[in-house]
C-alpha cells in the first residue's frame, strides 16, 4: 500500500489515483508518462557519448571516437601495442584483449577502431611500414640532395639492420608477421609492401651512382643485396654476427660492384 508521500506522479508531482487492480500507477497522465520516456531515452544517449574508461573491461556502450589527428593518435597507440607484443612474445599473443591491456585502453576501444583481430594485425603492419618509410626517407634525404648516391644506396641497405631500438623492434615484428603472411593473402599483400619496391630502388641507385664494374647486372645485384642484408639483420638479433661485421660485409659487396 503506497503512503500519501509516495503517491505522487514521478514527473509533475501531482496526486495519483487509487489503483483499481495490479501495480499502482506511477504517472498522473499519458502526457507525463511520455515525458518520462523521453528523459530516459536522452539519459541513455548521453551515456553512449561519454569517453571510454581506460581499462581492459568493456564498457556497456561503444566509446565516442576522437576526431581528426586525435583519432589517428589513438589508432597508432593501439598499433604500437601490437608491435611490442609481437616483438616480445610473437604475433599469436596479440589478442585484442592483450593489445588493449598493453595500450592501456578498454577492449571496446580496440574493437571500435579495428573491428576484428585480423584487421587489427593487418592495419598495425601497414602503420609500421609507413613509420619505417618516413624514418628511412628522412635519413636518406640529406645524402641524396648532396649527390652521394653510393651513400644513399648503403643507407637503404643499412635500414634492414637493427641499428637502434626502433629498427630492432621493427625487424622483430616483421619476423613475427612473416610466418603468418605465408598463409594469409591479406597479410601477405601488406607484408610484401608492393612488388619488389626495395629491390627496384637498390637497382636504380646502382645504375645512377655510376662507376659500375663491367658485367655487373644491377637487378641481380639488388636481389642479392636485399635478401642477404635481411638475413644478416636476423643474425645480429640472434648475436651470431656483430653490427660492425655486417656493415663490413655490405661495404665489401659495394666495393665489388663499383670500380
Amino acid at each position: 500500500m503506497r503512503d500519501e508521500k509516495t503517491a505522487e506522479c514521478r514527473v509533475c508531482g501531482a496526486g495519483l489515483p487509487e489503483a483499481v487492480r495490479g501495480r499502482p500507477p506511477a504517472y498522473c497522465s499519458r502526457s507525463c508518462q511520455a515525458k518520462a520516456y523521453r528523459r530516459r531515452k536522452k539519459a541513455a544517449r548521453t551515456a553512449v557519448e561519454q569517453p571510454p574508461e581506460r581499462s581492459v573491461s568493456a564498457p556497456a556502450t561503444a566509446p565516442r571516437p576522437p576526431a581528426g589527428s586525435a583519432r589517428e593518435r589513438r589508432r597508432r597507440e593501439v598499433a604500437e601495442a601490437v608491435w611490442r607484443i609481437a616483438a616480445a612474445r610473437g604475433l599469436e599473443s596479440a589478442s585484442m584483449r592483450e593489445v588493449a591491456a598493453e595500450a592501456g585502453v578498454s577492449l571496446r576501444v580496440v574493437q571500435y577502431y579495428f573491428g576484428s583481430k585480423h584487421r587489427l594485425l593487418v592495419e598495425s603492419l601497414r602503420l609500421l611500414h609507413e613509420e619505417n618509410d618516413r624514418r628511412a626517407r628522412a635519413r636518406m634525404a640529406e645524402l641524396h640532395d648532396a649527390g652521394q648516391l653510393r651513400a644513399v644506396l648503403r643507407a637503404v641497405l643499412v635500414e634492414f639492420l637493427p641499428l637502434d631500438a626502433q629498427r630492432a623492434l621493427a625487424l622483430r615484428v616483421f619476423t613475427a608477421y612473416f610466418v603468418r603472411s605465408l598463409t594469409d593473402p591479406a597479410m601477405a599483400e601488406v607484408f610484401l609492401h608492393g612488388e619488389q619496391v626495395v629491390e627496384s630502388l637498390v637497382a636504380d641507385l646502382i645504375r645512377e651512382a655510376g662507376g659500375v664494374r663491367p658485367g655487373v647486372d644491377p637487378a641481380r645485384e639488388a636481389d642479392l643485396l636485399v635478401s642477404g642484408v635481411s638475413g644478416l639483420g636476423l643474425d645480429v638479433l640472434h648475436g651470431r654476427r656483430t653490427m660492425a661485421e655486417v656493415q663490413r660485409t655490405i661495404d665489401y659487396h659495394l666495393d665489388r660492384i663499383f670500380a
